[in-house]
């Protein structure tokens, strides 16, 4: 059964560790995990490994990072990534724009299901494959490599590996330019002469996109305490907000009655007011998209394989439950969404703010958002460096040996986060080109990271089924069928995710939806790489433990005279098994 056979069916005994037949590890603590390497050919070591650094070695990586992510900071690290408020605040135009109220409280509630779904599979993928979590760095990636039938692993990972590499590193770029909108629009507002111009923006963005890369060069310690004051505080500003809002709302009467909210859809699109509806999910999915930080942040968190998945989906679960509030507090408080889309300021937030409190007030709260924003941004920028870490490591990239260096000092891909910075204000270069060019950074993100949430799940649910050897944390009897629905949900959304909101002769150049050619065109090309020439060299995720000379003998089986020493690819040990 090559692949799939060999790390899903393998039945192991329980509690120990055994250089025997297999390269088991065992420990009272995690899930047995069937060790990738050769019988006899266990890792070479000069230290006591803990229990996480068991698993990490037998499924053939070292240790490179410090593990000192918590259950709670990996999940503050998450939530500050998926950053509700500022996120609302950032794809406002996207959920009320097309639809109006009612497409905003029923569109939540209606693409929260399947994007839960897409959740709590990937972290079932992620307890499964501790390895994929927590030495690759790349999470996905790995899981799609091992998952796939023999023979088709690289691909699976690089199709894999690209779509989510570039929706990572579209993520602080597209947060910095919303954030820095909302700061030059809270100039506007207590200076209504000052007009921010495109070029400010571009430096302002460019300024936070630097001092995201530094914090998140720092020692990882010290980010993931930053994380942890961030994330706090973007739920004490979300719950803030909460309040506020309805409490100090200056409208008369101050709540819009219920059957307009939930009934009324002011369709400003082209489309049937279904498709419009479904046009909202782009707020609901970039918004969601950031669930997986726990993912590609395990490497660096004790018990990866229990608290990873956990953090996943509690960040799911509460961003969730939370954001729809936020949904419907807006959706009974606002009186004009055209006027709030087509305000002046060019900030629907900071418009609809400015719409129903008082100057003071409204500025409080675009306060409150905007250091939410920061945290956001700075979080999206620590999780996409470790994501091109583990992708240079497999040297993925041009000059993979200087990106997938970890700096001595601070013992963090300082390299792969000064690379992640200069792609970033590159990007931003779009500011220059209108709001619409640079609206394509927000489309995607949502639609990079869902195309490669859903490949390792949907090879997971048609290809391996019953044969996945479950983890700790597992879905049990339904996870197909979970799987299978957070599948199906991504293949409807990539054609409405492209779609424009106008048809026929209102659509323009300025007024196309860029994302089918900013983010077609970099995967049409990955393909036609990898098909041209890729496809000779890329083998998957690369093994880079360091073995023994000498195999150690298993009984009854005499040890090899020579081993390789060096560093073998995952399809290759897999394919020797």
């Amino acid at each position: 059964m090559g692949a799939i056979g060999t790390i899903m069916d393998i039945k192991t005994p329980h509690s120990r560790t055994s250089k025997s037949s297999g390269s088991a590890v065992y420990d009272d603590n995690h899930a047995p995990v069937t060790s990738i390497l050769p019988d006899g050919d266990v890792p070479y070591t000069d230290h006591e490994m803990d229990a996480d650094e068991q698993v990490i070695m037998a499924l053939g990586y070292k240790q490179e990072f410090k593990r000192e992510f918590s259950l709670w900071t990996t999940f503050c690290v998450s939530f500050a990534v998926l950053g509700l408020l500022p996120s609302f605040a950032s794809t406002l135009y996207y959920g009320m724009g097309y639809a109006g109220t009612a497409g905003m409280v029923w569109g939540w509630i209606i693409a929260m299901i399947p994007i839960q779904c897409i959740a709590m599979s990937m972290a079932e993928l992620c307890s499964a494959m501790p390895t994929s979590a927590s030495a690759s760095s790349g999470g996905l990636y790995y899981a799609a490599a091992v998952l796939a039938p023999e023979g088709y692993g690289p691909l699976a990972a690089w199709l894999t590996g690209w779509s989510n590499w570039i929706g990572q590193v579209t993520g602080a770029p597209s947060v910095d330019y919303a954030l820095s909108a909302m700061i030059l629009a809270a100039a506007s507002i207590t200076n209504p002469s000052y007009v921010p111009t495109n070029w400010q923006i571009f430096l302002l963005t460019t300024l936070i996109i630097i001092l995201h890369s530094i914090i998140s060069s720092l020692p990882t310690k010290r980010v993931a305490q930053f994380n942890s004051y961030g994330s706090t505080f973007n739920i004490l500003a979300l719950v803030a907000t909460l309040i506020v809002i309805p409490a100090a709302t200056t409208n008369s009467p101050k709540f819009t009655p219920s059957h307009e909210v939930w009934n009324t859809i002011t369709n400003q699109t082209d489309f049937p007011n279904g498709v419009a509806v479904l046009m909202t999910f782009v707020s609901v999915i970039w918004t969601m998209s950031g669930y997986d930080s726990p993912f590609h942040l395990s490497e660096e968190c004790s018990n990866a394989n229990v608290a990873s998945p956990r953090a996943i989906v509690m960040t799911s679960a509460v961003g969730g439950v939370m954001g729809w509030f936020l949904q419907l507090v807006v959706a009974y408080t606002v009186t004009d969404i055209s006027a709030v889309i087509d305000s002046d300021l060019g900030q629907p937030w900071a418009s609809y703010l400015l719409q129903i409190l008082s100057q003071r007030a409204a500025l409080g709260i675009l306060g409150l958002t905007i250091v939410c924003g920061f945290s956001m941004g700075q979080g999206c920028m620590v999780a996409a460096s470790r994501v091109t870490y583990a992708y240079a490591r497999d040297d993925c990239f041009p000059y993979s040996n200087i990106w997938k260096k970890v700096n001595k000092t601070t013992a963090t891909p300082v390299n792969a986060v000064i690379m992640n910075a200069v792609l970033g204000i590159l990007m931003c270069l779009l500011i220059l080109a209108g709001e619409t060019a640079i609206g394509a950074l927000f489309s995607i993100g949502a639609i990079a990271q869902f195309v490669a949430f859903a490949i390792p799940i949907a090879i997971r649910v048609f290809f391996v089924g019953d044969r996945f050897r479950k983890g700790p944390w597992h879905l049990g009897p339904f996870g197909p069928y979970i799987g299978g629905l957070g599948v199906a949900f991504v293949l409807l959304m990539v054609p409405i995710l492209c779609l424009p909101s106008v048809t026929g002769g209102d659509l323009t150049p300025d007024l196309m939806n860029w994302t089918c050619l900013v983010w077609g065109a970099p995967m049409l090309a990955v393909t036609i790489w990898w098909v041209l020439d890729a496809r000779h060299w890329f083998t998957g995720p690369v093994v880079n433990v360091e073995h023994a000379i000498h195999a150690v003998a298993s009984e009854g089986v005499e040890p090899e005279e020579h081993r390789d020493t060096e560093a073998t690819t995952m399809s290759g040990k897999l394919a020797d098994i």
